[in-house]
């Protein structure tokens, strides 16, 4: 992955929320659930991102039985941005918490 594609907070949490297919405010639950109401998206936001991450082709409109909600999923593509971002993060916390361990000391 470039640099130039590395993930804003709220581009991870909707594709990490997309590894089955969701519609909006599903998206919008689970992120706000799983954070227990720390992070919330609004409806604005989150589609302003989704039309990014399906032009990106991150993401698709899934089709699903339920024409009057769009659900979307990850496109393999995505799967391997939303994979190399989650290395980038695991590497920041671990320079994190080795960082605070070495103040502690």
């Amino acid at each position: 992955m470039k640099k130039t594609e590395q993930l804003t907070d709220s581009m991870f949490y909707i594709m990490a929320a997309l590894t089955k297919p969701r519609h909006g405010y599903a998206i919008m639950n689970l992120i706000e659930e799983t954070t227990k109401g720390v992070i919330t998206i609004g409806p604005a936001s989150m589609y302003t991102i989704i039309k990014k991450l399906i032009k990106q082709e991150w993401i698709y409109l899934h089709d699903d039985s339920d024409s009057r909600r769009k659900t979307y999923l990850l496109t393999e593509k995505g799967k391997e941005v939303l994979r190399e971002d989650l290395l980038l993060r695991k590497q920041m916390i671990q320079l994190a918490e080795t960082g605070l361990m070495e103040a502690e000391e």
